[in-house]
């Protein structure tokens, strides 16, 4: 395990974990945590290694509780700027990775948190985890991504909800919502996230890469995304993996 003050991460066997260390600030992301985060994002996807990244947060209380608001309220409108660009840039590598990135939520996901958690392409929970978008509490509104995202995953009309009321929301909701894709047992939540990422770390990762543009294509309009998901399969499909694999299944 390799220790980056506020950002902890470890290699498991092609799986990239990435822990935020700030429990006893409920993990809430200064400027330098999220620097920190974004290199550790960004080294995990580079590395030939690693099939899969995993985000959670330190202890059982929270996930991410979002961006620490004496460091924000501190800021002038240059600064707030820059610090939103650097959330949005954290956000930004999660889902840009090539590989699948799965939030493994221990607690609150507020906020900045939330958003993170948005940014990834699959969402284990806690059975006491929660969720919310409380900025408008704050007299203001998400700013890393959070209202774009959130309406992707759960809809326009619950969106609303969470970005209006800044209420939060508990796992089982978030659950039937499609906010996460899994809820389960605190004590179980890292082995169940991690069963799930071997299971797409023994998937072809240029296939899982092309999945993931091919999903962020479908913001296009139908036909330039069809015409890209085209694109993607004819270029996976001159390759000797994609040949072992159709070989293997005609065998079956």
């Amino acid at each position: 395990m390799v220790g980056m003050e506020s950002i902890r991460t470890w290699s498991d066997d092609g799986l990239a974990w990435i822990e935020v260390n700030r429990p006893e600030k409920l993990n809430a992301l200064n400027r330098e945590t999220l620097e920190l985060l974004r290199e550790s994002i960004e080294q995990g996807s580079a590395d030939p290694a690693t099939r899969v990244v995993l985000l959670t947060g330190a202890g059982d209380r929270a996930f991410c509780a979002g961006a620490d608001i004496a460091e924000m309220d501190a800021q002038d409108r240059e600064g707030i700027r820059t610090l939103m660009d650097l959330g949005k840039a954290v956000a930004h590598a999660l889902e840009e990775s090539p590989r699948p990135t799965i939030a493994v939520v221990n607690g609150y996901a507020l906020g900045g948190g939330c958003e993170l958690a948005l940014a990834c392409d699959l969402i284990f929970a806690a059975e006491t985890a929660q969720f919310g978008l409380p900025e408008v509490d704050l007299a203001v509104v998400t700013g890393w991504g959070g209202s774009q995202r959130v309406e992707r995953r759960v809809g326009y009309g619950r969106a609303r909800a969470l970005l209006f009321s800044g209420e939060r929301i508990p796992a089982a909701q978030a659950l039937a919502w499609g906010l996460c894709e899994w809820v389960v047992p605190l004590a179980a939540l890292r082995e169940e996230a991690r069963a799930c990422a071997r299971r797409l770390a023994g998937k072809d990762p240029a296939a899982l890469a092309a999945a993931k543009l091919a999903l962020r294509r479908a913001e296009l309009p139908l036909a330039e995304g069809l015409r890209a998901e085209t694109d993607l399969f004819v270029e996976l499909f001159d390759r000797p993996e994609r040949r072992s694999a159709m070989a293997g299944f005609r065998r079956r």
